[in-house]
Order: structure tokens, then sequence, then C-alpha cells
């Protein structure tokens, strides 16, 4: 008992020994500082941040719901680039979601509900380390846009389909069976279905770009499914299907340089959009310009002479052109020469016949 009596105040000792350094570090006495001295040692020492800021300059929230990052997060993120951006692919995902409806209706002749859960923008390498296992992976490619896509299909959906494909009864879930590669039945079952969505996705984007996509295979393991790098960004569709009690989720990842080509019509706010453009007004004004009346001037030579020999000029005096009859004269509409053209006569009238069209000069910027 004494020992442990001794031991306390020999560590009550040290911890005193201990708060004296440290307040001396701090430049903090014993004995209160003047204000203005103790305003200079505050503004002069280092403050240590609590747990809290560090969270938040790194960027890490609390769970509290909010989706922006903010600190170094903010900043490694600030490279990729907001689906929000691509405002008509919200409206391709709604129409694939109508078609992959009735598809899949009339696939297993079930009742098929297929849901939107969310669009967003990932980094390909995160999105490939976090993809549940086991799934299939689909690789597809877009044959007019001449790049790939993925496409997810968890374990859950997978034994779903099997099951309904196959007759299994309702309202009993699946039976999943994990720990084993997928049989033959069930990826031919799968490439079945996955077949009907890319049909799907090439309808849904038929009224913006025509595309076909081709499933290139199928794979197990994510590392074998690489369609591109692993820092680059792409829009990934999250979409639920539910069959009654048996359902599950399947994920399209379409990497941002497979979208490159119609980025332009993905930047639309509604399907065939013109930012302002009045057919009928252009309709108009292309008729009426039809009807305008314009005076040409047939050019036959041109020559330059000083102003004291056109001062010189008498009646009678012959002024010599560099200009022969079977030369072409020039027509211009006030100072632009519009065609070429060869002289002749109609009717005992001199008469013109354009021959050659003279492009615009360009200018010079």
């Amino acid at each position: 008992m004494a020992d442990n009596e001794v031991m306390s105040e020999e560590e009550k000792a040290m911890m005193a020994e201990w708060e004296a350094m440290a307040s001396q570090a701090l430049g903090v006495g014993n004995e209160p500082a003047a204000p203005e001295a103790a305003a200079t040692e505050e503004a002069g020492s280092t403050r240590i941040l609590n747990q809290d800021e560090i969270d938040s300059l790194l960027g890490f929230n609390d769970g509290s719901g909010q989706d922006q990052a903010s600190g170094v997060m903010a900043l490694i993120n600030s490279a990729l680039v907001n689906y929000e951006r691509l405002p008509m692919l919200d409206i391709v995902f709604d129409r694939l979601v109508r078609l992959m409806s009735t598809s899949l209706r009339n696939l297993t002749s079930d009742n098929v509900e297929v849901s939107l859960d969310q669009v967003s923008t990932v980094r390909f390498g995160d999105y490939m380390n976090s993809i549940p296992l086991p799934a299939m992976l689909s690789l597809f490619k877009a044959e007019e846009w001449d790049n790939s896509g993925l496409m997810m299909v968890d374990s859950a959906l997978i034994y779903s389909i099997v099951d309904v494909l196959l007759g299994g009864r309702k309202g009993t879930p699946a039976i999943r069976i994990e720990g084993r590669p997928y049989t033959t039945i069930e990826t031919k079952l799968i490439e079945r279905m996955i077949g009907v969505v890319l049909s799907d996705m090439s309808s849904a984007f038929d009224p913006l770009s025509p595309v076909t996509f081709s499933m290139e295979r199928m794979e197990t393991n994510p590392r074998f499914a690489a369609i591109t790098q692993g820092s680059n960004a792409c829009v990934l569709a999250r979409l639920r299907i539910d069959m009654g009690d048996r359902g599950g989720r399947i994920e399209i990842l379409l990497p941002y340089a497979t979208l490159e080509p119609i980025r332009e019509l993905l930047l639309q706010m509604f399907m065939g959009e013109k930012f302002g453009r009045d057919s009928i007004w252009e309709t108009h004004l292309t008729n009426e310009l039809y009807l305008t009346d314009i005076d040409l001037q047939a050019v036959l030579a041109e020559k330059t002479v000083s102003l004291g020999d056109i001062l010189n000029w008498k009646p009678g005096t012959l002024v010599m052109f560099n200009a022969r009859p079977k030369d072409r004269v020039e027509l211009r509409c006030g100072n632009f020469p519009m065609f070429k053209a060869a002289t002749g006569q109609k009717q005992g009238v001199l008469a013109v016949r354009i021959d050659h069209y003279v492009p615009p000069a360009k200018k010079n910027t």
C-alpha cells in the first residue's frame, strides 16, 4: 500500500514538472502578464488544431449528409466533370428506364419495375475498387463513337434472372450460392439480358445521335475489365430492377472519352434545342431574300490613268483598253465581283452569259 502511495506521489511530481515545461515552451508564466504582452504572446504562439478542424481542412465530412466536398478533397476531385453539365444525359437515362421496363417484361414474362437510382461522376479506378464481388462485368463498344463502356450486374440480379428464366416460383426469393464461379447456363442467360439492355441503350440514344452498342466479352474479375485509365472521369448510372420479391442492380459506366463525340448534343437543355434559332423566321427571311432585286454591273475592262491625263482629254480623244472581244467580263454587285461572263448578242441586244462564280475574297485578320 505504501509503495502505491509512493508511486502516485512520484507520478504527481512528474506531471507537475511536465506542466511547468509545457508552460515555459508556450511562454505562459505563473504570474499574470500585462494585457499587451499577453496579446503579443498569443499572436506569436502556434495554435494546435483539433480533430474537427483537421477533418474540415482535409474535406472529410462527419456523415451529416453533405455532398459537397471541401478542403484538400475538393482540390483532388476538381478535375472531375460534374455530369449535371451534360443535362441531356438525364433525358437519355429516363428514356432507357422506360424502354427497359417494357423489354424486360417481355423477356421474363413477369412484372418488372426499373428505376433510376442515381447518375454520378466517378473515377474509373475508384469505381473498379468498389465493385461488390461476385458480379458480372460486360464490356461493350459504341461502334459509331469508336470507344467502350462497362456494365455491371450484381449477384442478386444474376440469380434472380436465372431463377425467373428457368421457371422459378413467384413469391420466393432466389437462392444465392456464394463461393463458386458462374456456370455456362447462368452466363448465357445474363448475356441475353445484357443484349436486351444494350439494344434499349441504342434506342435511348437514337433521338440524340444514332449509335450501336455491341457486347464484346464478359468478365468476372475487375482487373480484366479495364477500358480506360484509372484516373479518368466516367459517368455512372445505377439502375434498380425489381421483380416482385426478387431483383438487383445494373450499373452502366460510360467514360467521358466515350461521350466526347456527342458532347455538344449532351449540353442541350432539351431535345432538338437550337439555342434561340427560329426556323419560321429563317424560312421567311430566306424567301424574301430570293425575291430581292439587286443591280449588277458588267465591267468590260479597266484602266488606271493619272488625273493629269484625264484633264487633257478632249472630245475625240482615243482611249485604248487592253481587252479583246473574246475576253470574259466581270459582273459586280457594288464593289464586290460576283461572276465571270462571256459577251454576245441576243435578239439584237448586248447580253452576257454567266459561266463562272467568283468566290468572295478572305479578309486578313
